[in-house]
């Protein structure tokens, strides 16, 4: 008689769940604090590509940045003051990672020819945290 068994042994089991607990002691510290460089990275991409090309674009319909009254809602809505809106500029409200809505200014405090651009960053108050279109 023939005794054929398909299937795992106990040990066998216990062996490959030793393994992926192995794996994942060194594979999972290596990941922690990647999702806050990656907000950060986004963050940083949205202040130096793609509201700053946004607001390029309006600037060369308008012959002037957004007025900080004005704010970032004129990419998406045209103020009265546009005569030649095109927009508009951006898809949606511009929201940083952490879920808030970019600083902005014009003309700018650091940057006076132009705007002032930023994110209040992690902790969402004005530190060192902050994400800027000026350094």
């Amino acid at each position: 008689m023939k005794d054929n068994r398909n299937g795992f042994t106990l040990i066998e089991l216990m062996l490959v769940v030793i393994i992926i607990g192995a794996l994942s002691a060194m594979v999972l510290p290596r990941m922690v604090g990647r999702s806050e460089q990656a907000r950060e990275s986004a963050t940083r991409a949205d202040i130096k590509a793609n509201i700053a090309t946004a607001l390029k674009l309006y600037e060369l319909d308008n012959g002037t940045f957004p007025t900080t009254e004005e704010g970032l809602e004129a990419l998406l809505s045209q103020p009265s003051s546009a005569q030649s809106w095109n927009g508009p500029y951006l898809e949606s409200k511009p929201i940083d990672s952490w879920g808030r809505a970019y600083q902005y200014e014009s003309p700018g405090t650091h940057r006076k020819r132009d705007y002032d651009l930023y994110s209040l960053g992690k902790d969402g108050k004005q530190s060192n945290d902050d994400i800027t279109n000026w350094e």
